[in-house]
């Protein structure tokens, strides 16, 4: 599935409220509830098991055992820049998780390569050997 379209199709899905938030406002952080909390749930999304994996890693403690992602943007003092906030965040997660990992190439060395590993690791070898406690026979 595309990132673009699956994030689309999350932001839909998504269930936000609104929460009293501390921090930079003054009073009126005591009378407003500034702060959003955003909910999605991941199983409605029908993710590949591959996506899933990669999401549930990257997400780490802010899904909940019933699959659920929770966000919270507390960083602003309007509600809506908070809900941009927290969708760009809950976007770039989805994107993220949609990126497939680039696999290592094995690296192979030749007769040369491996002599001169060898003797670098030989020379370490020594070095280190030298560090050891002093006797004075």
């Amino acid at each position: 599935m595309n990132a673009d379209a699956l994030v689309t199709r999350a932001l839909a899905l998504v269930e936000e409220s609104f929460i009293a938030s501390a921090g930079p406002g003054g009073q009126n952080v005591n009378k407003v509830a500034t702060a959003v909390q955003l909910r999605l749930d991941v199983f409605a999304l029908r993710l590949s098991p591959e996506v899933f994996h990669r999401l549930k890693i990257l997400a780490g403690s802010r899904m909940t055992a019933r699959g659920e992602i929770v966000l919270t943007a507390r960083s602003f003092r309007t509600q809506e820049q908070n809900r941009e906030d927290a969708r760009k965040r809950l976007a770039e997660l989805l994107r993220e998780a949609c990126n497939l990992p680039v696999k290592r190439a094995k690296s192979r060395l030749n007769r040369v390569g491996k002599t001169e590993r060898l003797a670098g690791k030989k020379i370490r070898s020594a070095v280190k050997a030298g560090r050891g406690k002093v006797r004075l026979d």
